[in-house]
């Protein structure tokens, strides 16, 4: 990776539009900061409100907004950003921007560094800086370990909104996914790591939590219900594999990374 290439950063946004306008600002801010090129790719899952018309009053040509007018959930939206954008690596950002992006500097040095595939955020990270009520915590951690008696991913936290990719790792993963809401983060992650790209680094984050942001047991019900399904399609189905071997005519190539395939 080098100072010349593009920066893709991929935004999902759901009734933001009482505060995008202002959270994209300080976003362009710290990507001017880097002294690279970047490229910002709003999606609007189906918002109701004026999220569309407060994104395209930043008055930058590096920021595009897609919209759609049913609400698909955030894993839709990342996918659908992805597949909009042309840059390499690859940011997912979530637009309420609990997660400071002044991160993504720490997140390109850490990949620099250390040559890995993918950068994820961790509330457990020592250097973090983490403003998160108690039962939060809880409910955080008690996922996560679900998560790693499940899966052999070496993660301490899947689900926090700030992640790195190197685009081949988006491009052979994402196409495979199922997920389009709550636990898209997980599968995203589950999946590549079972491909071969298993250089995983965590990072430092600066979270400071918004309290209207609840989770109801509906959610917690779906992202129990969809975590136990990526499982049962990985492996028990071996639905990957097979959605894999179809994408690519029967034959299916490792990926470039060193890392053998499970």
């Amino acid at each position: 990776m080098t100072p010349n290439e593009q920066l893709a950063v991929v935004v999902p946004a759901y009734r933001e539009g009482a505060r995008i306008h202002d959270n994209l600002l300080l976003l362009l801010t710290e990507l001017d900061k880097l002294d690279r090129s970047y490229e910002v790719i709003v999606v609007s899952d189906g918002s109701p409100d004026q999220t569309v018309a407060e994104v395209q009053r930043v008055a930058s040509t590096r920021v595009k907004v897609l919209e759609y007018s049913a609400n698909a959930g955030k894993g839709y939206a990342l996918r659908s950003g992805f597949e909009a954008s042309s840059g390499d690596p690859v940011v997912f950002i979530d637009a309420d921007m609990e997660l400071h992006p002044s991160s993504i500097k720490i997140f390109l040095e850490i990949m620099r560094d250390t040559g890995s595939d993918v950068v994820v955020g961790s509330k457990r990270h020592p250097d973090s800086r983490v403003l998160y009520p108690a039962f939060r915590r809880a409910q955080s951690l008690a996922y996560q370990m679900l998560v790693r008696l499940l899966f052999t991913l070496n993660v301490k936290d899947t689900q926090t909104g700030l992640k790195l990719f190197r685009r081949e790792v988006l491009e052979q993963t994402v196409p495979l996914l199922v997920v389009k809401r709550f636990a898209f983060d997980l599968e995203l992650l589950a999946v590549a790591h079972h491909l071969g790209f298993t250089k995983i680094e965590e990072a430092p984050i600066n979270l400071t939590y918004r309290f209207e942001s609840t989770t109801n047991p509906a959610s917690v019900y779906r992202v129990l219900y969809d975590t136990l399904a990526i499982f049962y399609r990985l492996r028990i189905l071996r639905y990957y594999d097979r959605q894999r071997a179809r994408l690519e005519g029967g034959k299916v190539a490792k990926p470039t990374s060193d890392a053998n395939l499970e």
